[in-house]
């Protein structure tokens, strides 16, 4: 069967990407990164947002400053990719878009990727930011954790990785289209296939296979969040595209959450891609979700 055309700027980059890897099915991962830093391109440029490089916990990223935000309120952004593509370039714009529109810092961080450091590598790197950050004054509670795709999965796991350590936990968490099933045996990774115009079950497999390099098992609860008790989990936030492929992890991660009477809103993208809401400023959809996360954000201060 073949695909729809593309009716959004990110299923248009989607598709261009598609073709680059059939035509080039040998393409170097050091080449599909740099493809993958061509993802801010479907996001415009926010309006009095400033960025700087930098680093937080000996951890690089970007520092996202919205004028006028509050400097306590802070967001550590954990970028989509595989766990092996993407970036905090691929990622700023998204972030200065959510951070300006909840009033809130975010730094976006480039934690380490795999193949070279598989699992539990980035969930370090991301609990390394967290942990400076409390240093620094800032209270748990005005902490939040955002990830998208594959940084959803890794955002789940640092709440849980603080449970278990009996640490305290962020305000909330923001997941956009979360990768989170890491047998690769998602329904609708084949019942979408034709409205998804960049995840594969080849494209997963391969990826799963880079994360857990080191050996670990796909059925962890800390690389495959499906498998995780939610009881005590912060406030959770859910948004994913109803034709996307990994809807059904969104899907299982919602009654998981609620199951353990997690409070957690829901919230679909009817006819959407992967991670939506890179089409801020761009697609009224895409603000609309902005906005809704904002609202969201703003009432569990």
């Amino acid at each position: 069967m073949s695909q729809p055309r593309p009716t959004d700027p990110l299923g248009e980059i989607y598709a261009e990407w598609t073709v680059e890897f059939e035509a080039n099915p040998e393409m170097s991962l050091q080449l599909m990164r740099w493809v993958f830093e061509d993802w801010q391109r479907a996001t415009s440029e926010p309006e009095g947002v400033t960025y700087a490089s930098t680093s937080v916990g000996g951890v690089p990223g970007i520092l996202v400053t919205p004028l006028d935000a509050d400097p306590a309120q802070m967001m550590v952004v954990m970028h989509g990719g595989g766990f092996a593509l993407g970036s905090s370039a691929s990622h700023r714009k998204l972030a200065g878009h959510l951070a300006k529109a909840c009033g809130a810092h975010a730094f976006v961080v480039d934690f380490r990727l795999a193949p070279e450091f598989p699992f539990p590598a980035q969930i370090e790197d991301g609990l390394a930011v967290y942990d400076a950050l409390l240093a620094g004054g800032i209270a748990p509670a005005d902490v939040s954790f955002v990830g998208d795709s594959a940084g959803g999965n890794l955002a789940i796991a640092m709440v849980l990785t603080l449970r278990r350590d009996g640490k305290p936990l962020p305000g909330g968490v923001l997941t956009m289209s979360p990768w989170l099933n890491m047998e690769n045996t998602g329904a609708t990774i084949e019942t979408n296939d034709a409205t998804d115009f960049l995840i594969t079950r080849e494209g997963l497999a391969g990826n799963i296979s880079r994360y857990l390099s080191g050996g670990a098992s796909p059925t962890d609860p800390y690389v495959n969040p499906l498998y995780a008790e939610y009881d005590g989990f912060p406030r959770l936030y859910v948004c994913a595209a109803d034709t996307e492929s990994l809807f059904e992890d969104s899907e299982r991660l919602v009654e998981l959450a609620t199951k353990a009477d997690v409070d957690v809103t829901f919230s679909v993208g009817h006819g959407m891609q992967h991670v939506f809401p890179f089409q801020a400023g761009r697609l009224a959809r895409a603000d609309d979700e902005i906005a809704a996360m904002a609202a969201w954000y703003r009432a569990g201060r």
